[in-house]
């Protein structure tokens, strides 16, 4: 009782019962079939051995919103140690939350056991950041310690209902986003929710609550100590989402993007290079939503293009373009690592920044070896994507799309009929001569 009255003096919803409001099938209309097959038999499986399992979360709340799931994740009061003794196929992982992914063929489930609210400050830093997540409690203490209402939604197989402790089917159905419990305190526990809360509300189209909301610009600064692994994983699942474009301009307008790209800022300036940043992210949804994969290196390469260009364009007088390139590149490359990005994607970015150089030469036998790069794709969408901000021409974009689809036995036939005048990229300086040589043309160097 006197925990409940501390709680509703800091602002706190009060518990919610530990009976849940039960949604029977002839209303929420959730066509069981929907489920996958990997998770109904590891449901089955877990309800066989005389353990409580339910579909949670996300997989519910998309069902509900007439949403296809992307995946299927499973709650239980069995332990991780108790769920990998009932399926062979399945390992434990994670250490600030473990949980058990159980494999079926080539599908992938992750199962939860139900967790309990952090009460001990040894699972807290001295900010209120959660630390650890293992403390295991009941189906309802579950469902309270969980970050939206919409995502503490249960489905249970057996009956065909969906348990609602935390008001989340009402809010499904009025389209709202709302946190559970304190947003301060909820948002110092994890500040990524913020972020997420952007992402699922401009992916599924709901309104973020306005008590939700008020703490956003007063605690962005949070962001700034999170592990640059879960504000990657975070930022992969925007653009994943197929709505970055408008997610990005929410996180910029609360201020988020200082933790991500401090960049990201120029879109709210309306300049060119805001608006370049702007078509990078609606050309990446209209790949995701035409159901397209998206490449991260090709994302981060597009974001930080701009300090490439800046650097060379300014030695764009030498007449080595490669080389000046080349240490534009190294520039910028030697101050990503004090961002989010992993290192093991630098080195494709380096490789879609180095073709734009390389794509420029279109004589002799550089043209064949650019296509046989690993990485020409990316480069040439890249190239493409420059030419819809009009920072290349139309014509070198055109010419590299025709180039790559002629065949190899017909590639140099095709040179000689479509370089006639062709650009080659930046031109050498001539050099003075001391002797007198007979007249040639200067062609472009393509070092």
């Amino acid at each position: 009782m006197i925990k409940r009255l501390i709680g509703m003096l800091m602002g706190q919803q009060p518990e919610k019962s530990s009976r849940p409001l039960r949604i029977p099938f002839e209303e929420h209309d959730i066509d069981i079939r929907k489920i996958s097959p990997c998770a109904t038999r590891i449901i089955s499986t877990l309800n066989q051995s005389g353990h409580e399992a339910y579909v949670v979360g996300g997989a519910v709340r998309d069902l509900l919103l007439d949403v296809t799931p992307k995946d299927f994740d499973v709650v239980t009061d069995a332990t991780p140690e108790q769920v990998r003794r009932v399926f062979r196929n399945s390992r434990i992982i994670g250490r600030r939350f473990r949980l058990v992914h159980v494999y079926c063929g080539d599908d992938l489930v992750e199962v939860s056991t139900f967790r309990a609210p952090h009460e001990t400050s040894d699972t807290q830093d001295r900010k209120g950041r959660v630390l650890r997540d293992n403390t295991f409690g009941s189906i309802n203490e579950d469902a309270i310690r969980r970050d939206f209402t919409v995502n503490a939604l249960f489905y249970d197989m057996r009956t065909e209902e969906v348990l609602d402790f935390c008001g989340g089917y009402e809010d499904t159905r009025q389209s709202v986003l709302r946190i559970i419990g304190a947003p301060m305190q909820r948002y110092r526990e994890d500040p990524v929710r913020m972020l997420r809360a952007i992402r699922l509300s401009e992916k599924l189209g709901l309104t973020i609550d306005s008590k939700t909301k008020a703490p956003f610009k007063k605690l962005a600064g949070l962001l700034g100590d999170v592990p640059t692994a879960r504000l990657y994983d975070e930022f992969i699942k925007i653009i994943k989402s197929g709505s970055s474009a408008s997610a990005v301009e929410q996180i910029v307008a609360h201020g988020f993007h200082a933790a991500l790209f401090k960049k990201l800022g120029k879109i709210a300036e309306k300049s060119k290079e805001g608006e370049f940043l702007q078509l990078v992210f609606r050309k990446t949804d209209e790949r995701i939503n035409s159901e397209k994969s998206v490449s991260p290196a090709f994302l981060f390469a597009a974001i930080l293009w701009s300090d490439v260009k800046i650097k060379w364009n300014y030695i764009e007088g030498d007449a080595k373009y490669m080389g000046a390139l080349g240490r534009s590149i190294d520039d910028v490359c030697d101050g990503m690592g004090q961002t989010f990005i992993p290192k093991r994607l630098i080195a494709d970015v380096r490789d879609i920044w180095y073709l734009q150089g390389r794509l420029l030469a279109r004589r002799g036998k550089k043209p064949a070896q650019t296509l046989r790069h690993g990485r020409f794709r990316a480069g040439y969408d890249f190239l493409e994507l420059r030419g819809f901000s009009g920072e290349v021409s139309e014509e070198l974009v055109e010419w590299w799309r025709q180039f790559q689809e002629i065949p190899l036995d017909d590639q140099e036939a095709w040179l000689e009929r479509n370089n006639a005048g062709g650009s080659t990229g930046p031109k050498k300086r001539a050099r003075r001569r001391t002797r007198k040589t007979p007249s040639a043309d200067v062609t472009a160097s393509d070092e």
